[in-house]
């Protein structure tokens, strides 16, 4: 039996092992403090969500071709719980793999993954370049934009909501206030 739980900074310094592209480093930051943030909400183990956030796209820099199947192979090299391994191959759900997300853990990385994304995106077209002024509004209006950030999958994001239930803006308002204590880190802070 596998009794190894990895900590925030195995999980960081696993993650630099295989990704040096800052915008990877931290798009990973930004799902940590989110799941951090929702792990409060639910009342769930902060620890392990936060590592498990950090994580979630260890294997995308270099094999983005096998992203959430090389991973399993990375993750049990260095002998990750399979409950772990199961959350981050489940935030590919329907883009790279079959494994839907079933624990409140699953669903919420799923949901926030495409997210913290299109905020980060929102909040850098601001005057201001900062997380720490936008509104759920603001980041709706550019959800609405096909054109804005095209690469972000909204159906994901609306996938993840009703896996939440949680209504779209609520969902936003959510992921903002999780990044917005990383502000600095994520290089969103802007110039308020």
């Amino acid at each position: 039996m596998n009794t190894y739980i990895p900590t925030r900074e195995d999980a960081f310094a696993l993650l630099k092992k295989y990704n040096q592209k800052q915008g990877l480093i931290r798009h990973a930051l930004c799902v940590e403090a989110v799941m951090c943030h929702f792990a409060r909400r639910f009342n769930e183990d902060e620890e392990k969500w936060r590592v498990i956030g950090l994580v979630h796209d260890l294997d995308y820099e270099r094999f983005p071709e096998e992203h959430c199947h090389k991973c399993v192979e990375l993750f049990k090299e260095h002998n990750w719980p399979e409950e772990y391994i199961r959350a981050v191959i489940s935030h590919g759900w329907g883009i790279c793999t079959d494994v839907k997300p079933e624990t409140n853990l699953e669903k919420t990385l799923y949901a926030i993954d495409e997210l913290t994304g299109l905020v980060a995106s929102a909040a850098i077209v601001r005057p201001s370049k900062s997380i720490l002024d936008i509104k759920a509004k603001s980041v709706k209006k550019k959800f609405k934009d096909k054109s804005f950030a095209a690469a972000i999958d909204r159906q994901v994001i609306l996938n993840g909501a009703q896996f939440l239930d949680m209504d779209l803006s609520e969902l936003i308002t959510q992921v903002i206030l999780g990044m917005q204590p990383v502000a600095q880190e994520i290089g969103l802070k802007g110039n308020l």
